[in-house]
């Protein structure tokens, strides 16, 4: 690959650059082919992670910052960039195949046009810490993988499946057939999400920032859950609602 890193368009999206120690930390962890690693003159605190690069014989390559910054999407790259192997997303049946082998009950996220990449991988981030087994999204209406969503993520989608659907509601048919109780969030549901059981194998839908749950996605939902708002705003962010609730599963599960 020529130091000029360029991006390409595939029908898996390609994920081209990593950002940030976090990230390619875990992206090496997890054994992910990298191929090159720049890395900023003055960056400090770098040890650990050129120790893993250079176990993982990964090229690493010194840059001026002011290259780094040119190269970087996010401009929060910490004086350090990866170029990495394509990331491709995996099949629902996967997901469901890997949630029954487990030693935990089945816990699936699905998002119902989550359009803003950060957002996606904050709540990629809470989904693996809390256990979760994998995470779904539509192809349309909803943000793909990308450097914003892995710096986001800080490394969680190297241990967490996500896998893209044409169709939500077919998907939260499916997972239904599998013995899954469907949860969705949204502002005016009728089931307090801190009482909320969660035990047993479910899926948790979070819908869109701007218009919750669509219509037909929220006829598949055994259960509506909200949150209790005592202050003077309406609602909160996508991703700080799925920790909020997702946290609220693991303490149910313990």
């Amino acid at each position: 690959m020529d130091d000029n890193i360029s991006s390409t368009n595939t029908n898996d999206i390609s994920v081209e650059l990593l950002e940030g120690v976090h990230a390619i930390t875990e992206a090496l962890r997890a054994g992910r082919p990298l191929d090159k690693l720049y890395v900023s003159k003055d960056a400090k605190n770098l040890r650990g992670l050129l120790q893993e690069a250079k176990r993982a014989q990964v090229v690493v390559i010194e840059r001026e910052r002011a290259n780094l910054d040119g190269m970087s999407a996010t401009g929060k790259h910490q004086g350090v960039i990866a170029s990495v192997a394509a990331r491709r997303y995996a099949d629902l049946d996967e997901i469901i195949a890997n949630a029954k082998q487990s030693e935990r009950p089945a816990l699936i996220v699905c998002c119902d046009g989550i359009d803003d990449g950060r957002n996606l991988g904050a709540i990629c981030r809470t989904a693996e810490a809390a256990g979760a087994h994998g995470v779904v999204v539509t192809k349309r209406r909803s943000a793909s993988l990308s450097v914003w969503t892995d710096r986001a993520a800080a490394g969680a989608l190297e241990h967490l499946p996500l896998a893209r659907v044409s169709n939500l509601t077919t998907a939260l048919k499916t997972l239904k057939d599998n013995g899954l109780w469907i949860y969705g969030a949204d502002a005016d549901g009728n089931v307090d999400g801190l009482d909320a059981d969660f035990s047993g194998a479910c899926a948790l839908v979070l819908g869109s920032e701007e218009s919750g749950l669509s219509r037909l996605v929220r006829e598949q939902c055994d259960f509506i859950v909200s949150l209790p708002m005592l202050g003077k705003i309406g609602s909160l962010n996508v991703s700080a609602a799925a920790a909020v609730l997702l946290y609220t599963a693991v303490k149910t599960r313990r």
